[in-house]
């Protein structure tokens, strides 16, 4: 069995189990965070995937709501390397607060009905925007849930693109109608190293899309802008699955930015959490 080691825990998140517990509880008890866990019910969310010091109180309201469920999680691949749509089939993820198993069955049928997925742990070895959503996880769930990881390449929303991930939420929603208690989450950060007022306008621009449910306005207005959200394709993905399963709407539940945090709003980076009902 396979095991996938953490690779940003000690960076992007702390490495000792307890001072990693410490650090969740504090993106919740944020100024910028949530406060309160309040469990709501969601067929999917979109959720940052930066260092927690940055992203983390804003990542903490989906964890403040997300309900106890298996998790399709659906990351970016910054690097690039391994296959464009690429799934980890089977084994564990492991992060200072435990193992996280995948769900073989699930993933086996996704790769098996959509030509376009593949089963790849090369694109997943040296990325981190699902990584840093398991401590979140499983602060709230301890290992009583498992997860089907998906990394894409996003270089650019054409409308090439967007179908294919159109196509693939679709493969998602088919497989999730016969299943119970599973949750999509789309890791993504938004603008990026813009100065702020400009980051936060444009983000409202797109997010404005997403909570409309529109993946082909989003993608435009992304090309209008040129924005650089950099998981625009799991975004669609999500998006268009949780349309298939009932979907009617996206509420935006916080948004801030790397200069909320630090106060250096020369060049920042946005980050929000959206629940998609």
């Amino acid at each position: 069995m396979f095991v996938r080691e953490p690779i940003v825990a000690g960076m992007f998140y702390n490495l000792n189990k307890e001072n990693l517990i410490k650090q969740i509880e504090s993106c919740f008890k944020h100024p910028l965070g949530p406060g309160e866990i309040k469990e709501k019910e969601f067929i999917a969310a979109v959720v940052p995937h930066a260092g927690y010091t940055y992203s983390g109180p804003i990542a903490a309201w989906v964890y403040a709501r997300i309900p106890k469920a298996n998790y399709i999680i659906i990351g970016p691949n910054h690097n690039l390397i391994g296959s464009e749509f690429a799934v980890f089939g089977k084994g564990t993820w492991k992060t200072p607060l435990g193992d996280v198993k995948v769900n073989e069955k699930l993933a086996m049928r996704l790769v098996k009905e959509n030509p376009l997925l593949d089963f790849d742990i090369v694109a997943h070895q040296n990325e981190h925007s699902i990584e840093v959503q398991l401590p979140f996880l499983q602060y709230r769930f301890d290992d009583n849930f498992e997860i089907v990881p998906i990394s894409i390449i996003n270089q650019f929303p054409t409308t090439e693109f967007l179908e294919q991930c159109q196509v693939i939420g679709k493969t998602i929603a088919e497989a999730l109608k016969d299943e119970k208690n599973w949750v999509i989450l789309a890791s993504s950060d938004f603008t990026h190293y813009e100065p702020y007022d400009y980051a936060v306008m444009t983000d409202k621009y797109f997010i404005k899309a997403i909570e409309k449910l529109d993946e082909k306005e989003f993608f435009l207005r992304l090309q209008e802008k040129r924005g650089s959200v950099c998981g625009f394709g799991t975004i669609a993905i999500a998006i268009t699955a949780a349309k298939q399963l009932g979907a009617k709407n996206g509420e935006l539940l916080k948004y801030a930015t790397s200069g909320d945090i630090t106060g250096d709003k020369t060049a920042v980076v946005g980050y929000a959490s959206i629940v998609i009902r």
